[in-house]
């Protein structure tokens, strides 16, 4: 058995009022900084902030009554199982998620928050699928696979139906990769509607487990990414054959520039995505020539990032763009040098953060004190001009080696307000 774009319709047809139909919109800002026109498809406003829902639904609305009472198992690494959770919920049937032990607890917290028996075992999605399986088969749970499974990749591939319905002649689709369910759903209802449309597909260069698999290759994937929803080392075998014959090509991307798409997410559209929802995002602005002139589409598949993550992709983003910067310099060790270094700051424009001195630490001579000041700036070009300021006061500042030049890619072209 395959899936169909007919199958896909259906599947339209099963879910439509019980998920949302997410806007799919032109984003003038981010089409200027990529060069091409991108339309996002904003998955996360569904009710669990991610795209998951709708093959979950579509597998539970096929259940028969009698595997509706003996309940269903899910493992994930929480998108999946949100929705897995919530739709059983709202249908009456008891759901049992299994989780790896260190999903983010934002995850496993909503999971459990919206009824469902949570279990953390396990260091991935694989070691938690094995654990579900033995679980299904002592129970006699109904097994929902979050990707390798007919009725999932059906409903995952509705998103297609959707962005084709509201803008008919795109060029490409970007799409995340982990098992392969969303791609495949999506590539089969795309090339349906139109055989000319190219789909990409994307993993993160720490687990390219899909990548590996067509080629042929032993699957070798590092420990963790901030991408955690894709971070699956055993693709799917039917989705595994549905991006062979549908998928043009993937492409592998670094967490820096994941960290950068989030952010940019956040700063331009005023949304929040996380790691695996701004993977297609992270593709286009690091192949910018794959793209350029082209009319793409991107899934924005999730939105559910834990907090502290988030802030540190918020306060990392800061730095390498610029905007947030150490500075060392010395002064003499006498009342009114550090008001006098201060002063100077303030007559820049520049924001302290915070500032500190000591005298242990350093070479300076012995009447003379080290001060570290972290500043917020507008931008890399305005902490040159501050530092071109403290050398024309006969200041020499210093900054950490891996600071000195801030990443240009990080600067996002866009002045506050300006989206």
């Amino acid at each position: 058995m395959s899936v169909t774009l007919e199958d896909i319709r259906r599947a339209a047809d099963a879910t439509v009022g019980h998920i949302a139909r997410t806007p799919f919109l032109h984003s003038a800002t981010l089409s200027r900084l990529a060069g091409c026109e991108l339309y996002i498809k904003f998955e996360n406003h569904q009710f669990t902030a991610a795209f998951k829902e709708r093959g979950a639904l579509n597998h539970l609305l096929s259940l028969s009554e009698d595997e509706r009472q003996r309940g269903v198992i899910a493992m994930s690494a929480g998108n999946h199982a949100q929705a897995v959770a919530y739709h059983a919920s709202r249908l009456g049937i008891r759901a049992v998620i299994v989780m790896p032990r260190h999903t983010p607890n934002l995850k496993v917290s909503n999971t459990r928050a919206l009824g469902a028996e949570v279990h953390l075992v396990g260091d991935g999605v694989d070691e938690a699928g094995d654990y579900a399986a033995r679980m299904a088969e002592e129970h006699g749970y109904v097994f929902v696979h979050p990707y390798d499974d007919e009725r999932v990749i059906a409903g995952q591939g509705t998103i297609a139906l959707e962005m084709l319905e509201d803008v008919a002649d795109l060029d490409a689709l970007v799409i995340p990769i982990g098992g392969g369910g969303l791609i495949g759903g999506n590539a089969v209802a795309a090339k349906g509607l139109n055989p000319d449309i190219e789909i990409i597909g994307v993993q993160t260069a720490r687990f390219p487990a899909m990548q590996q698999a067509l080629a042929g290759e032993k699957i070798h994937c590092s420990l963790a990414t901030i991408a955690e929803g894709i971070a699956v080392k055993q693709p799917g075998k039917i989705t595994r054959e549905l991006v062979r014959e549908h998928v043009s090509d993937i492409l592998l991307v670094d967490e820096a520039t994941i960290e950068r798409a989030i952010l940019m997410f956040l700063e331009i559209e005023k949304t929040v995505a996380e790691g695996a929802g701004a993977a297609g995002l992270a593709a286009v602005l690091s192949q910018p020539e794959r793209f350029r002139g082209r009319k793409v589409g991107l899934v924005l598949c999730g939105g559910n990032i834990d907090m502290q993550a988030l802030s540190s992709v918020i306060q990392r983003g800061l730095v390498r763009s610029g905007r947030i910067v150490r500075v060392r310099v010395g002064i003499s060790d006498v009342p009114g040098s550090l008001s006098e270094l201060t002063q100077l700051l303030a007559e820049q424009r520049a924001n302290v953060i915070s500032i500190t001195h000591q005298r242990t630490f350093t070479d300076l001579s012995l009447r003379a004190t080290e001060v570290e000041a972290t500043l917020e700036t507008l931008g890399s070009e305005h902490t040159r001009e501050v530092i071109e300021a403290l050398r024309h006061e006969g200041y020499d500042p210093v900054m950490p080696a891996n600071e000195v030049h801030p990443d240009e890619r990080w600067a996002s072209g866009v002045a506050p307000g300006d989206v």
